[in-house]
């Protein structure tokens, strides 16, 4: 089994480019925290979306937010089917349903020239 004590590394598989590591939100409570209150995040954070959940179902919030964010929503194939970028305080829901959503530092999106309709890949228990 894979170590994953500096969380799973996030790959865009379609573009062959790295987003960098991410921990797991697969609770309501996990989810809801998210990455409140941090002034630096090391690694993302993939919050796992319960099957059925519609548009508004998996949008997020950037309440006390204290940085910006690059966000990714992938559909349950890891397809992306939207990328944003939100400052604290926003709020978003995607242009699709989505059963992953990725919380990454700024600047992570264009860095891995992630698109809508790329294939990602990141392996979790709960993936």
């Amino acid at each position: 089994m894979p170590d994953y004590s500096k969380g799973f590394l996030i790959i865009n598989s379609t573009k062959n480019t790295n987003l960098g590591y991410a921990d797991l939100a697969d609770s309501f409570l996990s989810r809801f925290k998210g990455l409140m209150l941090k002034a630096k995040i090391f690694r993302g954070l993939v919050l796992t979306i319960p099957k059925g959940r519609g548009r508004r179902g998996s949008g997020i919030h950037m309440f006390f937010m204290r940085i910006a964010l690059d966000v990714i929503f992938l559909d349950e194939h890891k397809r992306v089917v939207d990328t944003v970028y939100l400052k604290p305080w926003q709020t978003y829901n995607p242009k699709k349903p989505a059963r992953y959503v990725i919380e990454l530092e700024e600047g992570r999106i264009k860095s891995s020239k992630t698109e809508i309709g790329d294939e990602l890949d990141f392996t979790c228990d709960s993936a």
